[in-house]
């Protein structure tokens, strides 16, 4: 996992990308494994930037290993 943050519970990262096409593009990825996992993130998306919170609900909203691999899932799409 690279240049992920624990913050407030969480894990956040925001990828930057050429484009808004770009951005896109890997949220349209990003969503099949996301789906796959059944773990789904909070993510916002702003012209070329996608903001991505992982925390794990069932937990108590804690971090889990759910969203250590989906991090490092979401690391390999880019």
């Amino acid at each position: 996992m690279s240049n992920w943050t624990e913050a407030n519970n969480a894990l956040q990262k925001t990828f930057t990308f050429k484009s808004f096409g770009d951005a896109m593009a890997w949220m349209i990825k990003a969503s099949y494994i996301i789906e796959k996992m059944d773990h789904h993130p909070e993510w916002t998306n702003i012209y070329n930037k996608v903001h991505v919170r992982l925390t794990t609900h069932d937990a108590g909203n804690t971090i889990s290993d759910k969203d250590r691999l989906l991090a490092a899932a979401l690391d390999e799409v880019v």
